[in-house]
């Protein structure tokens, strides 16, 4: 098994729970996030929370654990926060960007995403290299 530390993956996953919070609250993206999807307030109070939360939050994880392993042990912080924004910007937004594309899916909607993306991955990085 390749050196993790966990406890850093365990944070930077919290680190992009949070800022999902955030990014998607009516403080920054939330109402133009639903226009844009045609979602409602009703739809979005329906499904199971348990599951969405609890799915969202191991997906993070997952994310956290296979980009520390890329990164490697010990990737100083400069480093890992820059290979965070470029993992961000470059593999996630970008691939976001061609199924956007092909599904004739709103610019704004993929700045969101690909915005919240590209910052998830940059903490990710940053707590990662802050810990290694």
């Amino acid at each position: 098994m390749p050196e993790v530390n966990y406890l850093a993956v365990l944070i930077a996953a919290l680190s992009a729970f949070l800022l999902g919070g955030l990014w998607y609250s009516p403080l920054l993206f939330a109402r133009k996030h639903m226009a844009l999807t045609g979602l409602s307030e009703d739809r979005l109070a329906g499904g199971s929370k348990a599951a969405i939360f609890g799915g969202a939050f191991l997906l993070s994880l997952v994310s956290a654990y296979v980009f520390a392993v890329f990164l490697g042990p010990n990737p100083g912080l400069k480093f890992a926060t820059a290979a965070g924004f470029a993992a961000g910007l470059a593999w996630v937004a970008a691939a976001f960007g061609i199924n956007y594309l092909f599904e004739r899916r709103p610019l704004g909607l993929w700045l969101i995403n690909a915005g919240y993306h590209t910052i998830q991955f940059t903490l990710y990085g940053a707590v990662l290299g802050a810990m290694g």
